[in-house]
């Protein structure tokens, strides 16, 4: 008998944007120094507007987007090297609990798969050159299927990808919306602030 565990990316995966305010790390703090825009102004009328409303979800690419609405920001460079930059800046690891999730990868009765909002670039970024192909059975994000979490369809997806299972998904992810949605859609999931709330869960408690 297997288990599938499931794991969101930024605040669970990758330091970063957290859904508690609190335990956010900003990767664009730098940003008005580095490439001249305001991140307050990127949040708002990028991040809040085309890229929620339309990269996320895989109708319009990130790079489309950026070329589009970049220089109303004021960057007037590549819109291929402030993805870069972005990419680079947002991908600090949380290598804790990658160490734990390695111990479960271990166990022979386990699978181990990501769940996330995600773009295309940075979902295949995240995969290849930070090596969560290493740990992870496979990547349901966002742009791949059409819709964002807490959407039923995106749990939908991805039980018709990893099959029938004889336990429900156990899930990590930071975002009380998400937790509610995957919880009326069967799932075991469990609100992630640190990485005690992954080793305290007594299942995993019991595998590590």
């Amino acid at each position: 008998m297997t288990r599938a565990v499931f794991f969101d990316i930024d605040g669970v995966l990758i330091h970063g944007f957290h859904a508690r305010p609190d335990l956010t790390r900003r990767w664009d703090k730098n940003l008005l120094a580095d490439m001249g825009v305001d991140p307050k102004r990127f949040v708002d009328e990028f991040i809040f507007d085309i890229f929620v409303k339309k990269v996320v979800t895989g109708e319009m690419s990130v790079i489309d987007a950026l070329e589009r609405r970049l220089p109303s920001l004021g960057y007037k460079g590549s819109p291929v090297a402030f993805h870069h930059y972005w990419l680079i800046n947002d991908s600090e690891l949380n290598q804790p609990l990658l160490e734990g999730i390695r111990q479960l990868k271990r166990k022979a009765d386990i699978r181990l798969y990501i769940a996330t909002n995600q773009e295309h670039l940075r979902a295949s970024w995240l995969w290849s050159h930070l090596g969560l192909n290493e740990l992870f059975d496979d990547m349901f994000y966002s742009a791949r299927v059409g819709v964002r979490k807490p959407d039923p369809a995106f749990f939908d997806f991805a039980m018709s990808k990893i099959g029938p299972q004889t336990e429900q998904p156990l899930f990590f992810d930071d975002t009380p919306k998400v937790i509610d949605g995957a919880r009326a859609g069967g799932w075991e999931a469990v609100l992630f602030n640190t990485v005690d709330d992954f080793t305290s869960h007594p299942w995993v408690a019991e595998r590590l």
